[in-house]
């Protein structure tokens, strides 16, 4: 059980973490195309905090390598980008639009989803292993996918209609790559 200490070892423990948020982001993406939303959103959510444990861990551990911070984004794509933009498209624009708006839908789905892997690509290029900034530049993927999931919410329950989600995610999707400045918690 070495290799769970070990910081080279691609199973050390922050790492199984990180396994875990993808597989719960698989998991996820699934039980959304079963239009099984509530089990899907757990299962997200669940992938979240496997994210903020791995991290801790990595760090208290001193685990972080380039392999699990590359891994970290792959998790963080599954599960902060293309997961809750499936939801929406899956819960909120196939049942509303159609037609030329399902297309709008589309190309805001596809915008939100480019800016994300964009935003991960940039902190992947700039990151170093264990080290931690006192705030983000633009909004972080974790960040977006609870705002998107504010958005979801809102659609179900509170009746804002999918041009509403459309607008919102554009703006989300915009604020990933902006200069906003958010603390790092």
């Amino acid at each position: 059980m070495k290799f769970l200490w070990t910081p080279s070892s691609h199973f050390n423990l922050a790492n199984l973490f990180t396994f875990v948020n993808i597989t719960a982001g698989l998991l996820a993406v699934y039980f959304i195309t079963q239009n099984n939303f509530f089990v899907a959103i757990i299962l997200a959510w669940i992938g979240g905090a496997f994210d903020i444990f791995d991290g801790k861990i990595a760090r208290k551990y001193q685990l972080s390598n380039e392999f699990g911070i590359q891994l970290d984004s792959f998790a963080d794509f599954l599960s902060f980008v293309l997961v809750p933009v499936f939801l929406i498209f899956q819960a909120s624009y196939a049942p509303e639009l159609h037609g030329f708006w399902l297309i709008v839908a589309a190309v805001a789905s596809i915008y939100y989803v480019i800016s994300g892997l964009r935003r991960l690509i940039h902190f992947n290029l700039n990151a170093d292993a264990g080290e931690v900034d006192k705030y983000f530049t633009g909004v972080p993927t974790p960040l977006g996918a609870i705002l998107l999931w504010l958005v979801y919410l809102a659609n179900t329950y509170v009746g804002l209609s999918a041009y509403g989600v459309i607008i919102a995610m554009t703006i989300i999707g915009w604020s990933l790559n902006s200069k906003l400045k958010v603390p790092h918690p």
